[in-house]
């Protein structure tokens, strides 16, 4: 967050320039939107008022995605919309003690992720565990993520697109807060298709600088979540929504991706989601 530059600038020099050195040409903001924020009566309502806002990217639940594949491809047809993420719906979980519910994480995840390739989807957002999902402990936890991540990505890959380990804050879940710890997991599985996201919401807890923990995922961040920092509405419903020093951490990587919004609205979602558009906008212009 604002406050924290000058840790991030401290946090600079101790990072690899070859992972993460500044891009040559400049980094442009990509937004999307989950299909759910969006405002209007039918989806395509809500494609055309994304698309009049300049949002590029829409985000789609993964909740009975593989039946929605050709709805969605009909949908895109004659836009310039482009599937950016899609956001778990996933059964079972991947970190369980119990191996039946880890064997319905993995095939579910599996047909979603066929799905998301289909879309062109930069991967699927996986939370290991939820709080009270998993009563292994953190090591046994993680040594079979890493494990599963090795299968999973191979998956990924093939179908074109990669998993994507979303951190919660700690309310959530106490297994995996901090991009930092996704990255390395990610590395750990040795699969390219195992990747990770930053959500600003659970950032804003748990990350003590935007900008280093960006900078420690590098190339394995494919995706951002968008929230107001105190509330997890739309960006700029609470006084003071900061993302400055974050956007700082995507330009100096490189980022090419899309920066979605996951979040609640307080006011009218047309009026806000457009006042959340030109925050945004002009807070990268900042960074």
């Amino acid at each position: 967050m604002a406050t924290m530059t000058t840790l991030a600038a401290a946090a600079v020099p101790t990072l690899s320039a070859a992972e993460t050195g500044p891009p040559t040409q400049p980094v442009r903001l990509r937004l999307s939107c989950q299909d759910g924020v969006a405002p209007g009566k039918n989806l395509n309502e809500k494609l055309d008022f994304l698309e009049a806002l300049g949002v590029e990217g829409v985000e789609w639940g993964g909740g009975g995605l593989p039946r929605r594949v050709d709805e969605i491809q009909k949908a895109f047809q004659g836009r310039k919309l482009k599937t950016s993420a899609i956001c778990a719906g996933f059964g079972g979980c991947l970190i369980s003690e119990q191996e039946p519910e880890r064997q319905k994480a993995v095939a579910s995840i599996k047909e979603i992720l066929t799905a998301a390739g289909a879309l062109g989807a930069a991967g699927m957002i996986v939370v290991p565990a939820f709080n009270g999902q998993t009563k292994l402990s953190h090591w046994e936890a993680r040594e079979l993520l890493v494990k599963l991540l090795a299968e999973l990505g191979e998956h990924a890959q093939k179908a074109g697109t990669s998993v994507l380990l979303e951190p919660l804050n700690r309310g959530e879940s106490q297994f995996l807060r901090q991009v930092a710890d996704a990255a390395e997991i990610c590395k750990d599985s040795k699969s390219e298709g195992a990747c990770v996201m930053g959500d600003f919401w659970h950032m804003t807890w748990e990350e003590p600088n935007d900008m280093a923990a960006f900078l420690a995922a590098g190339k394995r961040l494919r995706h951002v979540h968008m929230a107001s920092r105190k509330t997890r509405n739309l960006p700029g419903e609470d006084a003071g929504d900061n993302y400055v020093n974050g956007f700082q951490g995507l330009k100096f990587i490189g980022y090419g991706d899309f920066v979605s919004f996951e979040c609640g609205c307080r006011g009218d979602r047309k009026t806000s989601l457009t006042a959340a558009v030109k925050l945004l906008r002009d807070q990268w212009a900042m960074a």
